[in-house]
C-alpha cells in the first residue's frame, strides 16, 4: 500500500540560482521570479551564486540587492562547475524548501509556484516535465533537443521511472529531502540527474508536473554536451548500481 501523503506548513522556498556570464539577463529574470513569488504570497529567497564569472554579474546583483532584499548574491569562492556552484548555494539556503532556477529565463516562476503548492500537499520533492501534455518548449535548438529525447530515453529505461525529462534542473525538494541525497557527487551539470535519480532510489515521494522552458535571449549557454556525456553515464551507473544492489541501506524511512 502506498503511503499516505499529508500536508504540510512550509515556511520559506528558497530559489538556488547559479550564475556564470549572466549580466544581460539575471536581472529580468530576478525581476520576474520576485514579482511571482510575491503575487503568489510565497515567502522567499533569491540565492544567486556567481560562478566565477568575468562579466559585469556581480556588480549587477550588489545593484538588485539593495532593492530587492530577498537577493542574497554569493560568490563561489572555489572550483568553478555548475554542480559546485548549486551545492554552494544548497549549503547556504535558509528555506524548507528549494528549487533550483536558471539564471537566463528559461524556466516558468509561475511553474515554480506549482511546485511549492505540491510540496505543501506533502511531496518530498516535484519534477517537471517539458514533454508531457500541458508542457511546452520555445525554440529548442533541434540538436540538442534530439540529444535530450535519447538521454531521457535511456535513463527512463534504466530506472523504469515515470519521469521523461530527468536531465532538467528546474526540480523543487523539501530540505530534508536534499539533506538525504547527500552527498552530492556531481560537480557539473550531471547534478541534474544525480538529485532526482537518488531521490527515486531512495524512495521519496515525487509528484510530476508540467512546465514551460524558454530558451535564452542573451548570453550563452554553458551546457557543453561532448564533455557532458560520460560524466553522465558514471552518475547514472553509480545510482543505478545503488537502486538495485545497496538492498535498501540509503532508503527514505517513511513517518
Amino acid at each position: 500500500m502506498s503511503e499516505q501523503l499529508t500536508s504540510r506548513e512550509l515556511k520559506l522556498f528558497s530559489v538556488v540560482i547559479p550564475a556564470r556570464d549572466e549580466a544581460g539577463s539575471i536581472e529580468e529574470t530576478l525581476r520576474h521570479m520576485h514579482e511571482e513569488f510575491s503575487r503568489a504570497g510565497i515567502p522567499h529567497e533569491l540565492v544567486v551564486v556567481d560562478d566565477g564569472s568575468t562579466d559585469e554579474t556581480h556588480a549587477v546583483l550588489d545593484r538588485l540587492g539593495e532593492e530587492i532584499p530577498v537577493i542574497r548574491s554569493l560568490r563561489n569562492t572555489g572550483e568553478n562547475g555548475f554542480g559546485r556552484a548549486v551545492v554552494y548555494g544548497l549549503d547556504r539556503a535558509k528555506g524548507d524548501a528549494i528549487t533550483i532556477m536558471m539564471a537566463d529565463s528559461s524556466d516558468s516562476p509561475a511553474d515554480a509556484v506549482k511546485y511549492w503548492e505540491k510540496l505543501k500537499d506533502g511531496y518530498d520533492c516535484v519534477f517537471g516535465s517539458r514533454f508531457i501534455r500541458g508542457g511546452k518548449t520555445v525554440d529548442y535548438p533541434l540538436m540538442k533537443l534530439i540529444l535530450n529525447r535519447m538521454a531521457n530515453g535511456f535513463i527512463r529505461l534504466l530506472f523504469r521511472h515515470g519521469l521523461n525529462d530527468t536531465t532538467n534542473a528546474f526540480k523543487a525538494y523539501t530540505a530534508e529531502t536534499i539533506m538525504g541525497c547527500r552527498p552530492l557527487l556531481s560537480p557539473h551539470f550531471n547534478l541534474t540527474v544525480e538529485l532526482p535519480l537518488k531521490c527515486f532510489a531512495r524512495g521519496y515521494r515525487f509528484a510530476i508536473v508540467p512546465i514551460t522552458w524558454t530558451n535564452r535571449k542573451s548570453g550563452a549557454s554553458k551546457l557543453r554536451i561532448k564533455e557532458m556525456g560520460s560524466r553522465y553515464f558514471f552518475i547514472c551507473m553509480y545510482l543505478w548500481l545503488e537502486k538495485y544492489f545497496s538492498r535498501g541501506d540509503y532508503r527514505r524511512k517513511p513517518g
